[in-house]
């Protein structure tokens, strides 16, 4: 189980990567500032090991974009045993923060009294689901602690990348467009799944266009959360002439109930990818919206390109 210094003895710690010698090198990673709030990733859904170690995956990925980085995740559903709520969580982000200043003014150091949040919580949604971002900004404001509540992770050109990934994986994309190579599975249409209803259908077609750059297929989102969205959908892209569709889950993992993409993708009669999962833009998002509601150390993550 993680604590708000790092994940439990034995999980395994993604470390900043070393310094490259030369003209070229990378810039140096900015550090976090001394005394800055704790980033709380806010995970919505039933907790699981799975889900923990998404969560865990998604923080270390953040940590080593921003050296001394203190990060702790709260689950919406968690039991305050095994998977620490969020209102626990920013519980202890407040009391560690005052517990530091205190042994600074005890050590002698001049030192202001706290300002601001405690915490900066990121939800861990791809795209808007109004019913999860009001559980999660009523636990916020139960716990009773000062705390900014961030937007969700998309829409993102990274986004884009990462289903062109999880779909490429799946054997339902090409890998690279500039490789003139083709997949015999490679999809002619589709079916972008988000959860949410319109609003976050509305959402995922923003980075549905994205995709759709990137494949030069048709692109349309649908909510598997809407009955007779994702059939009604994939009839449209039949209509239109797509004859061989896939389903691409716009959802990182937790927000999605058990056997709910399962239904999907039969009820679009296709094969479908797997959720975004811990894949890097995920992480480097994540640090974005903290870095962005402090106004510390820009870290914008750029758009890659295509595959």
């Amino acid at each position: 189980m993680s604590s708000p210094t790092g994940p439990a003895s034995g999980l395994p710690v993604r470390m900043p990567r070393p310094r490259q010698p030369g003209r070229h090198r990378r810039p140096e990673p900015a550090a976090a500032p001394e005394g800055a709030p704790a980033l709380v990733l806010a995970v919505p859904g039933v907790p699981s090991a799975a889900i923990r170690s998404l969560a865990e995956e998604v923080v270390s990925i953040a940590r080593s974009e921003l050296p001394g980085l203190e990060a702790a995740i709260g689950y919406l559903d968690g039991d305050d045993a095994e998977y620490p709520t969020l209102g626990t969580v920013l519980t202890r982000a407040e009391s560690l923060r005052t517990e530091r200043y205190e042994l600074a003014l005890a050590a002698g150091r001049e030192v202001s009294a706290p300002e601001g949040p405690a915490a900066v919580v990121v939800p861990l949604l791809a795209g808007p689901d109004s019913a999860l971002m009001r559980q999660i900004r009523q636990a916020v404001m139960d716990s009773g602690n000062v705390a900014e509540l961030t937007d969700v992770l998309g829409p993102h050109p990274l986004l884009a990348e990462a289903l062109h990934v999880r779909l490429s994986e799946a054997g339902l994309a090409r890998a690279d467009r500039a490789r003139l190579f083709t997949v015999a599975t490679a999809a002619d249409g589709i079916v972008l799944a988000t959860v949410g209803g319109e609003e976050a259908v509305q959402a995922a077609g923003i980075t549905g266009m994205l995709l759709a750059a990137r494949l030069a297929v048709p692109v349309m989102a649908a909510a598997v959360d809407q009955e007779g969205s994702i059939a009604a959908i994939a009839e449209q892209l039949r209509g239109s002439g797509s004859e061989q569709l896939a389903l691409a889950p716009y959802l990182i993992g937790p927000e999605l109930a058990d056997g709910l993409l399962d239904a999907a993708a039969k009820e679009a009669g296709c094969a479908a990818a797997e959720p975004l999962g811990a894949y890097p833009a995920i992480g480097k998002l994540v640090l974005s919206q903290y870095t962005a509601t402090l106004g510390i150390a820009p870290q914008q993550p750029q758009g890659a390109p295509a595959l």
